[in-house]
């Protein structure tokens, strides 16, 4: 697998400081706060005394990158209870880490036999329900983290490493999953599976948009990038995606039903702004070679994020026509998560 080939080349890394200064902070008021879960491993030195912050960050009013809690380079994706943000679940490399105090203090709740989890996600509608993908399938619980199940009915007997996963914001129990051999779905909170789209590599990426959640969108390693108009049960190939390598990630504008872009090791950022129809490369401005590992695009203001590999964090204000150095210099970002803003924030690390 390209994008597992290329994680576990850094496993072994540890990091050295973030430098780069941010833009200033933003006029607007906003609606949301920005986690990133990132790690920094560019032109570190096995051996060296100089001490590092990985893990979690938080992008403060005046637009750096502040790292929060446990200062562990694995953190591949975290989640919220949507009932108190203070609560956070984390998919590390150990398993999930949970945090019920804002990420000062965390354990791991899932056994030796549920590590290197790549996404996690709780349940809105049902938030004492978490969903953990899995290497070799994907596991639950129903009591905020306390007992996991693995329950993978449904699921090949081979081929089930599963990188990605989203819930239906407009139904409990209704799940899709990215596996390597397609696209999975679940009416009954995974006491069943069925696959909706069959791939011949992983499926690296799936969303509900934000604005219409009858409409998915996922990104793979070899099958382009797709989208579902009828709430997952159908998926096609948006024209005009290659398919040659790996797409990594896709995102969707909370405020256009038209604008998605999509971040690529090979192809930098991809955009539309026209639901689909077009693609065109916006790379001006990002370094040389690209190898984007992530984007995400502001739920409040439209700003897109690209994060380049081993380089730092990228923003535009003109949906990629321009780039400007966001911050977060050396990292590796494997997530990025847009949280409502309330007044139980995260504390941070002393």
């Amino acid at each position: 697998m390209k994008t597992k080939t290329k994680l576990l080349a850094v496993l072994a890394i540890l990091a050295i400081p973030a430098g780069a200064p941010a833009a200033p902070a933003d006029a607007t008021p906003v609606a949301h706060d920005t986690y990133v879960c990132a790690m920094i491993s560019n032109n570190f030195i096995v051996g060296s005394k100089i001490v590092t912050r990985n893990g979690i960050f938080v992008r403060d009013a005046s637009g750096q990158y502040r790292h929060i809690g446990k200062n562990f380079p694995f953190f591949f994706g975290i989640a919220f209870d949507p009932r108190d943000r203070n609560v956070i679940y984390a998919a590390t490399l150990n398993g999930c880490l949970q945090s019920a105090d804002g990420g000062k203090t965390w354990r791991v709740s899932t056994s030796w036999d549920m590590t290197e989890p790549r996404d996690i996600a709780v349940d809105p509608n049902a938030p004492d329900t978490i969903y953990l993908p899995l290497p070799d399938g994907i596991a639950v619980s129903t009591d905020r983290g306390a007992t996991w199940q693995r329950r993978e009915n449904g699921l090949p007997a081979r081929g089930k490493y599963t990188q990605t996963l989203a819930i239906d914001r407009a139904r409990a129990g209704r799940v899709l999953i990215g596996c390597e051999t397609g696209i999975y779905l679940t009416d009954d909170a995974a006491q069943n599976w069925r696959r909706v789209f069959a791939t011949q590599d992983t499926v690296t990426d799936i969303i509900q948009s934000p604005l219409d959640p009858r409409l998915w969108l996922a990104t793979t390693q070899s099958d382009g990038a797709l989208v579902s108009r009828d709430n997952g049960l159908a998926w096609q190939k948006f024209d005009g995606t290659p398919s040659a390598e790996a797409l990594y990630n896709i995102a969707a504008d909370s405020a256009s039903p038209l604008r998605y872009a999509i971040g690529s090791w090979s192809y930098g950022v991809l955009v539309t702004e026209d639901g689909g129809k077009t693609w065109v490369a916006r790379n001006a401005g990002l370094p040389d070679g690209h190898c984007v590992y992530r984007v995400a695009i502001d739920p409040d203001n439209g700003r897109l994020y690209a994060a380049v590999y081993e380089d730092a964090i990228y923003a535009s204000d003109d949906f990629g026509r321009t780039w400007r150095k966001d911050g977060l210099e050396g990292s590796t970002v494997f997530h990025f998560v847009f949280v409502p803003k309330n007044t139980a924030a995260p504390a941070a690390e002393k």
